[in-house]
């Protein structure tokens, strides 16, 4: 498996990370096994292979972790990634809770919300997380099941009308995501 970034991303993740590009110098290391790097490039892969029955901002947090890992682990850069004394404000993150709950129907990227709160992408996604405890792709996960256990509860709408407006690519991922939140299925919560 062969996967290719732009060098504009990695600038991206290293600026977001207060770290100068100038200085950052990736190694060879194929020798070097790493079980971390072969499970997010696994991950990577399964969801291509799916045809994308994620979405979007799964694929931008798995290419995050990715650089990441890359950076941390395989840089001639000793420092660490991402500054402890930095957070999002409560009115950024709010923003961004606001901006998820409007558009939980869309297919959301990285992109367009952290642009909500005028902060890169990877230096969004790793406040976001700290903010809340996870990832913005967990809690946009989490909103969709939430949104659709009400829409269960309270309308006749098909589980698969219900998966669609929530932003789930089937009925089938919205079960799947519903059984692994909340340990039932969605005809069970109906």
């Amino acid at each position: 498996m062969h996967i290719h970034f732009k060098s504009e991303l990695i600038t991206q993740v290293a600026q977001a990370s207060e770290i100068d590009r100038e200085r950052i110098n990736l190694v060879n290391c194929f020798s070097k096994q790493d079980l971390h790097l072969q499970h997010i490039a696994m991950l990577l892969l399964a969801e291509l292979k799916s045809g994308g029955i994620m979405d979007q901002l799964y694929i931008e947090s798995l290419t995050q972790v990715l650089v990441i890992h890359l950076l941390r682990n395989y840089s001639t850069f000793t420092q660490t990634i991402t500054p402890e004394n930095r957070s999002l404000t409560g009115v950024q993150l709010q923003q961004a809770l606001d901006y998820i709950d409007t558009h939980l129907e869309r297919d959301l990227s990285l992109v367009q919300i952290a642009r909500v709160v005028n902060i890169s992408p990877t230096y969004f996604a790793s406040l976001f997380k700290r903010a809340t405890g996870i990832s913005p792709h967990q809690y946009v996960i989490k909103q969709r099941v939430e949104r659709a256990k009400l829409l269960l509860l309270k309308t006749d709408l098909t589980i698969a009308d219900i998966a669609e407006l929530v932003g789930f690519s089937s009925q089938s991922h919205l079960t799947q995501q519903f059984k692994h939140l909340t340990g039932i299925t969605p005809k069970q919560i109906r």
